[in-house]
């Protein structure tokens, strides 16, 4: 299954965070993709391979809604 996502997505990780979301923002992309908690604002960065594994579900651009 291919999940596709882009820049400024709202994604859902299998796992939550430590602060008890699992609600992220892609905030940069590239051979590394970063990723925003929305709930704590905590960055991590994490290769595509190890993303596209840990990624359950994309929502969608967090500006289309604005």
């Amino acid at each position: 299954m291919n999940k596709e996502y882009k820049l400024n997505d709202q994604v859902i990780m299998k796992k939550p965070h430590a602060c008890k979301t699992n609600l992220w923002i892609i905030t940069r992309m590239g051979v590394d993709i970063k990723i925003k908690c929305m709930h704590c604002g905590r960055e991590i960065m994490m290769e595509r391979l190890e993303f596209q594994k840990k990624l359950k579900k994309v929502l969608g651009d967090t500006n289309e809604c604005k």
